[in-house]
């Protein structure tokens, strides 16, 4: 069973929930990015929560399937057609040989997630089916690209069909943060800064990292190379704040202020360029 790319969209890829145990060889965990939004996708469907998903970013793809399946896309807000016939997220739904999906653009966050009955089988590398170069031969997928899934199981009980979505907590721009192991270097008056001020996402944005456009004064010295994780914010000595994300390099050498929340990953996951933040953080007393 298959499923052809006719168009692959702006950044397409099969991710599931990453590589771990490989930090020490400089391997990124990768995997989705907003989990939570993957996990619904794959419970519409029957799925276990952590079978691969396709993650389509901003500009969709167009999927010609070959078999019939049972399939569902999760996220914020989007136009989708089966065989130019609106459709909508958070729905399973039914395709056969030959039908097309378009998913043609995202309207509200910037990330989608496409389950399939019993999953992607792509090729498993290190534990993992999510793509990252040069782990696997690209990090997206490709024009005319063939994805094998699993069998169709026909399930009958579609009570997953009646997951609640919470859509809401994205409109938050409170992101909760835990301190890091070198926020004790800062004083009184730069947390109240960082707490107080609201911040924009820039331009740069991807999947390894989120560098907000707002700079503060920073007198922090450099550390030496330490290990950092998904959601780790670094504060550079020309006073940038950069939020690692899900492809993010597994050490570095700016001082690690603040740590997001799993849930704050997810929420900041759907924030495109120009979208407000403010760190909250938890766990803190003066």
């Amino acid at each position: 069973m298959s499923i052809k790319l006719k168009q692959p969209g702006l950044l397409t890829s099969v991710q599931d929930f990453g590589r771990t145990g490989f930090a020490s060889y400089g391997v990124p965990q990768s995997g989705v990015m907003d989990r939570y939004s993957a996990k619904i996708a794959n419970l519409l469907v029957g799925n276990t929560e952590y079978e691969a998903v396709l993650e389509i970013t901003m500009m969709g793809p167009t999927l010609i399937f070959e078999e019939e399946m049972l399939v569902a896309l999760s996220g914020l807000e989007a136009v989708l057609t089966l065989n130019n016939e609106k459709i909508e997220l958070l729905r399973p739904f039914e395709v056969k040989n030959g039908d097309v999906l378009q998913i043609k653009q995202i309207t509200k966050g910037i990330r989608l997630y496409l389950a399939v009955n019993g999953g992607f089988q792509t090729e498993m590398k290190l534990k993992s089916r999510s793509m990252y170069e040069p782990i696997t031969k690209t990090s997206s997928l490709q024009k005319g690209d063939q994805l094998h899934i699993a069998e169709y199981r026909d399930t009958k009980e579609k009570t997953f069909a009646h997951l609640k979505y919470e859509a809401e907590k994205y409109a938050s721009e409170a992101i909760e943060v835990y301190p890091g192991p070198e926020f004790d270097f800062l004083t009184d008056a730069m947390i109240d800064k960082l707490l107080q001020q609201t911040f924009s996402i820039s331009k740069n944005n991807s999947r390894m990292a989120y560098q907000l456009e707002e700079t503060l004064d920073n007198n922090l010295k450099p550390i030496l190379t330490q290990p950092v994780l998904p959601g780790t914010v670094q504060f550079t000595p020309g006073g940038n704040l950069i939020i690692l994300m899900r492809d993010a390099q597994t050490t570095g050498g700016y001082p690690r202020i603040f740590q997001l929340t799993e849930e704050s990953i997810n929420l900041l996951a759907q924030k495109k360029q120009g979208d407000a933040i403010q760190f909250q953080l938890k766990n803190y007393e003066r």
